[in-house]
């Protein structure tokens, strides 16, 4: 059976979950709203009642009210704009594999081959790094394949010592990436390779006006490419 409060109407006592508690503002906190403690019903279980935790006063405070439950809808709102900034944000970083990921899902391409093309006239620095992880790093996520291609254009300023040291840290970065020592598809490429290819694709746009050889001075090149207030 439950028990009323035995204090009278005019006590300054309201009870809490195990205990009497004083309550200065003679106020009470029932279903979303205060009332006057005269109009509140105060009961509770014999079990409660009985134990010792009934007969000890708390805090001179009352406790606050509780905390309005946010709507069903607002949270799904809520959900739904996180939702969308995680896309957003993955779509700002992935853009590449995104871009790949469409051309495949559409037809516009079958496979993925990707290339890292370094110079051989110096060594790697953070940047050919970031290079190394996205060109093979795409294949990879993609099945597709990568080839190791040196542009040896410029024979003055290469040396083997480059070349060595080149594929030595590719090795290193993308190696473990890959899964295997030669983290490159085939054999190591070299863009001197091709130069009668290149040589020949040259002429022929040449001989079909679509391209020429320009033969101004360094001097004559500044005057003809004027200036970023002026033509």
């Amino acid at each position: 059976q439950p028990l009323t409060m035995s204090q009278s109407d005019d006590a300054d006592m309201v009870w809490r979950p195990g205990y009497y508690q004083p309550l200065a503002d003679r106020m009470v906190w029932r279903r979303g709203a205060y009332a006057a403690r005269g109009t509140a019903a105060r009961t509770a279980s014999s079990t409660a009642a009985s134990s010792p935790a009934a007969a000890s006063p708390a805090a001179s405070s009352p406790a606050a009210p509780p905390t309005p439950a946010i709507e069903p809808d607002v949270k799904k709102q809520e959900q739904q704009k996180k939702t969308k900034d995680a896309a957003v944000q993955e779509s700002r970083v992935n853009f590449i594999s995104n871009m790949i990921k469409d051309d495949l899902q559409s037809g516009k391409r079958t496979n993925v081959l990707t290339r890292f093309p370094p110079e051989p006239n110096g060594y790697l620095h953070i940047g050919h790094a970031k290079s190394i992880c996205l060109n093979f790093g795409v294949a990879k996520d993609f099945k597709g394949a990568t080839n190791m291609r040196f542009d040896d254009t410029n024979p003055v300023k290469e040396d083997q010592e480059y070349v060595d040291s080149i594929l030595s840290d590719v090795r290193w970065l993308a190696g473990s990436l890959v899964g295997r020592d030669d983290p490159w598809d085939g054999e190591v490429r070299y863009a001197s390779s091709y130069f009668d290819d290149i040589y020949a694709v040259a002429e022929h746009l040449i001989t079909t006006g679509k391209a020429y050889v320009d033969s101004l001075t360094a001097e004559e090149i500044r005057e003809y490419r004027g200036t970023l207030t002026e033509a």
